[in-house]
């Protein structure tokens, strides 16, 4: 039997869209749910861009489950931007 991996870009895709500008509570609150909808992997944002920073580290430090992740393009700053220090 093989696995289904589910990887929800909501926090991505969704803000991209017109008309649509979530605040950093609307996505705490969206990735709690995708949590208890239990999606394997939440893609919380792009944080090259200066608007998704906070919300994709706070998403990362308070979820530990499921998976966090980020786009990056294949570039040093990109990268580091995406990288969240563990707290734990």
């Amino acid at each position: 039997m093989a696995n289904l991996i589910v990887t929800d870009t909501t926090l991505r895709d969704g803000h991209q869209q017109p008309g649509v500008a979530f605040t950093l509570e609307d996505r705490l609150y969206i990735a709690s749910m995708l949590k208890d909808l239990g999606v394997d992997v939440i893609e919380a944002g792009f944080p090259a861009n200066s608007y998704d920073i906070e919300p994709v580290n706070k998403i990362a430090q308070s979820i530990r489950v499921p998976k966090i992740s980020a786009l990056a393009r294949v570039v040093k700053s990109d990268i580091d931007f995406s990288y969240v220090e563990d707290s734990n």
